[in-house]
This record gives structure tokens, sequence and C-alpha cells, in this order.
């Protein structure tokens, strides 16, 4: 896996720096299997990470959404991601995230061996550890100033729409994750309509707790909607905010699911952190994981 085709190498690069301009980014699903089958994934892992939603349990809070949780860490000094052990999971409105449900210690499903083993996932970890390494950004506070180290809770999240329930992928509007870096990457649909699920990037001016479709225009900067296995978004989240609206279902009589991995991504807390208690850096003894991370530069040393 450290030997990565210099097209790889030179694309991921491109994608980089778009990043750093733009401060979000769009990834195509059909490009991105290409990074992930160079990255090590399986043909068998790639079918396999479209099904394995399917395990998932119910949300702490949420009737619609089925969940789990796994907390990992991007080790920059050891070119390692590690399985952390569980926490339990807050955002605050402090962090502009203004729901019910906010400030609420909430504890999740873990994550098992199905998805943290399976090659896919783990070269999704590795894009996005190596797009985000050394990216300069507006620091959250009360965060160490660790520039080798990154937390990264993944959630790996169903939402369902049926004739009795709406599915709302971010109930809480327009909004930020808490986080540095928010990835988020389609697994797969059912019976969802075309217009579902669309993608807001706002402007960090936004008020929260706006309704997506309530958003001052000025301040909506893009737009984007995940269709296609893999589609992938990537953005700065301690900069922009964002909101969706709602999945649709084409049938109206049936079920309609999305299912989705997000990656949130910021350095460790410092004490002064509302989730320090919560955020520790020791590995998972039950479900340990280890993979290094392909040891090739995308021009690193030029931001940050």
């Amino acid at each position: 896996m450290n030997n990565l085709p210099a097209w790889v190498c030179t694309e991921l690069s491109e994608l980089r720096a778009r990043y750093i301009q733009h401060r979000f980014i769009f990834i195509e699903g059909k490009k991105l299997l290409g990074y992930l089958r160079c990255l090590g994934a399986t043909d068998s892992d790639i079918t396999s990470l479209q099904r394995v939603s399917e395990s998932l349990q119910s949300d702490p809070t949420l009737p619609f959404r089925k969940s789990r949780n796994g907390r990992f860490l991007f080790d920059y000094k050891k070119s390692s991601i590690s399985r952390l052990e569980y926490q339990p999971f807050v955002l605050s409105y402090d962090e502009d995230f203004v729901r019910f449900d906010s400030n609420q210690l909430r504890s999740f499903e873990e994550i098992n061996d199905d998805l943290q083993l399976n090659t896919a996932f783990q070269a999704l970890l590795c894009i996005k550890s190596m797009i985000i390494n050394k990216v300069y950004i507006h620091p959250r506070k009360n965060l160490l100033p660790d520039r080798h180290r990154n937390v990264c809770t993944v959630f790996n999240l169903r939402t369902l729409t049926t004739p009795e329930l709406l599915g709302e992928p971010a109930l809480e509007g327009v909004h930020s994750d808490g986080v540095e870096h928010t990835m988020t990457t389609l697994l797969g649909t059912k019976n969802m309509s075309s217009d579902s699920a669309v993608t807001f990037i706002h402007d960090a001016r936004e008020k929260n707790g706006v309704s997506w479709d309530n958003a001052r225009e000025h301040y909506v900067l893009g737009k984007v909607q995940h269709r296609h296995f893999l589609d992938t978004l990537l953005i700065v989240d301690s900069e922009k905010k964002h909101s969706l609206s709602p999945v649709y279902a084409t049938d109206e009589s049936q079920e309609a699911t999305r299912d989705m991995l997000i990656f949130f991504t910021r350095r460790p807390t410092a004490l002064l952190h509302n989730t320090n208690p919560f955020d520790s850096l020791d590995s998972h003894e039950v479900l340990p994981m280890r993979i290094q991370v392909p040891s090739v530069g995308l021009n690193v040393d030029s931001i940050g």
C-alpha cells in the first residue's frame, strides 16, 4: 500500500490543493473507487461495504435513524491509524449544534470488525488522513496544539423515511459538527427520490438552527448531492456550516433509506473542552485495529 501509483499521488495532491483553496471539495464515487483499490481495497470488501449498514442499531435519540460509531487515532509521526477505546458522544450549543439533544451525552452502539477491518473503509480513512494532513485551518478553541495527531470519530448511519416518519439527515438545520474536518461518504440508497438529501454549504455567519430551506441565499456557498456509491464531501468544519434537505421516498408507500459514513476529525481536546472527559487516546482492547498510512507526500509542507 505504500507504493501508490504516481497518478494517484498527483490527483490526491490536486484534491488537497482544491481543499486548501475552497475549504470544501466533492469527490465523485467512481473516481474515489480507483484510489481505494490502489490503497488495497479488495473487490469483496468494496461489495460488502455497501451492505454493512444492515447491521446498524437503533439511534439513542432519533427515531428515523440507525447508527453505530467508533473512534480512531490518526498518528502522523507513526504514519498509522488505530482504533481508540469507546467513549460516549456529545455535541454542544457552543460547537454550533442546536438540536433538542445538544449537550446530551449519547451512547451509540460500536462499529464492529465488519466495518473497521474492511479494506475499503480503511482506505477511506487513509485518504482523509492524507488530504487533511497539515492543512492550515481556523482552529477550534480548547484543542491541543498538536499537529501530529487527530481523533476521527466515525459514524455509520442509516436515515429512514416511512409513510409515518420523515427522515432528516440534519434535523438540526444549519450547523457545524464541532470538529475541524468533516467527511461524508455515501454507501447506498433505497427508494430515495432524486431531489433528496441535498447538502448546502453555508458561510459561518449563517445563524445556527435555521432550516435548510430558510437559509439566506447570499450565505449559501455551494450545494452538492451524494447520489452514487462513494460520492464524498469534505468540509473544513471549523470555517463552514452546512445543512441538508430530507430523505423523500420515490414510492411513498414504502420505506426509503440512505446509508452514510461520517468522519468527524479534530485534534485532541484540552482540559477546558466540554468533551475532554470523553476523549481518551487509549487503544481499544476488545476491538483492536491498526493500519499504516502510505508514506507519500501530498505537498504537505506547502501549508500549515
